[in-house]
């Protein structure tokens, strides 16, 4: 078999794989959600013998007093809010991290970054930090939780990309008077664009999409965010799966606009820092 036919094969199956994995539960959501509830029950992929496309989305955007626009605004906010905060915490982190190593608290601090990312979060004893500090159900001790939870693999993410910035740039600059603070700032972050715009997606898409954080840590029928309006829908004995999936279906458009449109971006990112320059 030649090289280009095995190019060919192997990219049909790559996008046949691709089309059954991604496409088709997504076309199942989608066609479901245009059928009235009884034909929705049935969970078929079938089209609808009528399309009640502007009653469900519509009812679903008006349930509960308008939540699901309510909660997008949450999740917004909280997602704005921990991006910001959890982009220059792991910035300055990773570049300490990676400017000293082999120092003596080196391992001990990459040892504790770590495992932040193999150690699950304790819900109770968190819960009851929170508490003490007047910070639970409010959006900064969710932001918190937020950017606690996502620093680990930022911070990794950083130090990896760092390691393509030479030393002597921070040597030029202490030289010419310039202070650790100024040439984070004013030097480094400036070129840590690729990473950051890697950071931002990824990170955007899973506090956007978190389900069990705001659920434990921000509950309140004001405080709910996007995933939590599926309850809206759901109940023990009954669930309007056509509303269901119409919910889900709206719920899913902008993560999937981000990553559509700055996919490229990401793969650039998470490659920057896999070889030392």
């Amino acid at each position: 078999m030649s090289t280009g036919l095995k190019r060919f094969v192997t990219g049909f199956f790559a996008v046949l794989l691709t089309t059954v994995v991604f496409w088709v539960p997504f076309y199942f959501v989608i066609i479901n959600s245009f059928k009235n509830q009884a034909e929705a029950a049935e969970m078929t992929m079938a089209l609808p013998t009528t399309f009640e496309i502007f009653n469900n989305y519509k009812e679903v955007l008006t349930t509960a007093d308008n939540m699901l626009i309510r909660a997008f605004y949450n999740s917004t906010l909280l997602t704005v809010l921990s991006i910001i905060i959890l982009i220059f915490v792991s910035a300055m982190a990773g570049f300490v991290m990676q400017r000293r190593e082999g120092g003596r608290a080196s391992s001990t601090i990459n040892f504790l970054v770590l495992a932040g990312l193999m150690i699950p979060p304790a819900i109770v004893p968190t819960i009851w930090v929170l508490d003490s500090i007047g910070l639970f159900k409010t959006l900064a001790g969710i932001t918190l939780i937020e950017v606690a939870l996502h620093f680990p693999f930022s911070a990794i993410l950083y130090k990896a990309f760092m390691s393509t910035l030479p030393r002597e740039i921070d040597e030029s600059a202490f030289i010419d008077g310039c202070g650790g603070v100024r040439l984070f700032f004013s030097i480094i972050f400036p070129l840590l664009k690729p990473v950051t715009s890697t950071i931002i997606i990824l990170q955007a898409i899973n506090i956007f999409n978190d389900f069990v954080n705001p659920l434990y840590f921000f509950p309140g029928a004001n405080n709910a965010t996007v995933q939590l309006t599926l309850y809206n829908f759901m109940s023990r004995f009954t669930t309007s799966w056509n509303l269901l999936f119409a919910d889900i279906v709206l719920i899913s458009i902008p993560p999937l606009i981000l990553f559509i449109f700055f996919n490229k971006k990401i793969v650039a990112g998470m490659t920057a820092g896999a070889v030392k320059g």
